[in-house]
């Protein structure tokens, strides 16, 4: 089993750092989405290092947005997270804003579906129920589709997300789509007790 913080150290570090509820919203869902995907890829027994590394992955880019990634190793030290932990979380920037290579699959994954939670959450809030549970598959593609749809959410990425995993786009969309819908409810729930 992976090193990693009580989830109750790695949370209030996250919080000390951001202010606005869609980061912390951000960093809830892509925890979810890393334990999931730790489940179903067979690394169960490091579910909660996947899902920390998805907490904290983003935890300098509110303050310190220019230095994104690079601040985060200081950050990190303060509730003692392990090297390990620390090349994952800064892994997720590479080639966007640091020189971090993504080389274990969970920080592949945490690559690939990083920028994805977006573009999936995106879609979410246009439908009537502001939910992913009843989102197809085939809306969302329609939503990857148009460029002008959360085009903050570089499909660029994610298509080197995929292709880093060995898989195919349709197969990262379809296994993230799966994910978020599994923590859904954990996230909303996370998100009123704050």
């Amino acid at each position: 089993m992976k090193n990693c913080p009580e989830r109750e150290k790695a949370l209030a570090l996250l919080r000390k750092y951001n202010g606005e509820l869609f980061h912390i919203q951000h960093g809830l869902t892509v925890e979810g989405v890393m334990r999931w995907y730790a489940n179903e890829l067979g690394y169960g027994e490091d579910a909660d290092f996947w899902a920390t590394v998805g907490l904290l992955h983003d935890v300098d880019f509110e303050k310190w947005p220019e230095e994104h990634c690079k601040k985060a190793p200081e950050l990190l030290a303060e509730i003692g997270c392990s090297d390990e932990l620390v090349h994952a979380v800064c892994s997720h920037g590479y080639g966007i804003c640091c020189d971090v290579e993504p080389v274990e699959e969970m920080e592949k994954v945490l690559f690939a579906a990083d920028e994805l939670t977006g573009l999936v959450g995106a879609a979410a809030r246009m439908r009537p129920s502001k939910s992913c549970q009843d989102m197809e598959l085939s809306s969302l593609k329609k939503k990857f589709k148009d460029k002008k749809f959360a085009a903050g959410c570089s499909r660029d990425i994610i298509k080197e997300g995929a292709e880093r995993l060995g898989w195919e786009l349709d197969e990262l969309l379809g296994r993230t789509l799966e994910a978020m819908r599994a923590c859904e409810d954990t996230v909303n729930a996370g998100m009123a007790a704050l």
